[in-house]
């Protein structure tokens, strides 16, 4: 599978490209009806802010094995503390799926697509649909990430990388790894396993579709973090451990947030609503004097 993922160096370049375009079109529309050119200025801006979180995350596979020593070890570790805990095998889960090639190929598209794309499409829908919840969906985003890649510093190998303990890459053997590039004998990114940003973002955009959307259908989204987790664990990505060591550092962000600023019921109503009331109430006050 060609690997399409922007490097860091140009998801950084563009990041700055497009936040300082984002600056311009403001400051050049000040003085004048600006109702457009802060809508584009917006999503220059927004964009910027998700590609230069793009670059982190690229940066920080990079940087983690520069101390790569022990990733494997780390790895093993986490493997048998699952199974003295009693966690499933992973590796019991990937060789149930093996005889079935349609669906390894189904598997090895999804983790390397949809991750990226579902998150994109939400992002932008609330950008465009319910723009009062965007913000507090994207600080999301950009703190549970930001607190998966410290953690990523240390670098953990995946358990494809870990054939002793019955891990197969089946990516490298379909030919649709989206790692490339070796360094020092290790495809480059590939050790910040721990946590799963994967399933992180999953979580969120379910969270976020189920909360925003109205209608019975909304509950479909719910499969999206049931078939991520599938696939990382069947392609042997990813531990479990590593998806709740994702969903915690969520939880705790959700948290954070929620002592900063609630869950945000100042947004529940449109903007202005709440003014409009007092307005209305004020004017009924007033009329019900003598």
């Amino acid at each position: 599978m060609q690997n399409l993922t922007l490097t860091w160096q140009t998801a950084g370049g563009a990041s700055v490209v497009l936040v300082g375009a984002a600056y311009a079109v403001k400051r050049a529309t000040r003085s004048g009806p600006a109702t457009r050119a802060a809508g584009t200025a917006a999503v220059l801006r927004e964009a910027g802010i998700l590609l230069g979180l793009f670059m982190l995350w690229q940066l920080v596979g990079h940087l983690s094995l520069l101390s790569a020593d022990h990733a494997l070890d780390r790895a093993e570790w986490i493997h048998r503390t699952e199974l003295r805990l009693g966690l499933p095998d992973e590796a019991s889960w990937q060789r149930a799926v093996v005889p079935h090639g349609w669906l390894v190929t189904a598997s090895n598209y999804y983790y390397a697509t949809m991750h990226f794309g579902v998150m994109l499409v939400l992002l932008l829908w609330l950008f465009l649909r319910h723009r009062d919840r965007y913000r507090w969906v994207r600080t999301t985003v950009v703190l549970t990430t930001a607190a998966c890649l410290l953690i990523q510093f240390i670098p953990v190998a995946p358990p494809r990388m870990l054939p002793d303990s019955g891990f197969v890459d089946l990516a490298a053997e379909y030919g649709q790894s989206v790692y490339g590039g070796r360094v020092g004998g290790v495809v480059a990114d590939q050790l910040s396993a721990m946590p799963s940003v994967h399933v992180a973002w999953c979580v969120i955009v379910a969270v976020a579709v189920v909360r925003v959307a109205r209608g019975p259908w909304r509950w479909l989204v719910v499969l999206h973090p049931l078939i991520t987790v599938f696939v990382v664990v069947v392609t042997a990505n990813h531990f479990w451990a590593d998806g709740l060591v994702a969903v915690a550092l969520l939880a705790v962000v959700y948290l954070v947030q929620h002592a900063a600023s609630g869950w945000r019921t100042d947004v529940e109503e449109p903007a202005g609503t709440s003014s409009k009331v007092t307005v209305r109430v004020a004017e009924r006050t007033s009329a019900s004097r003598p």
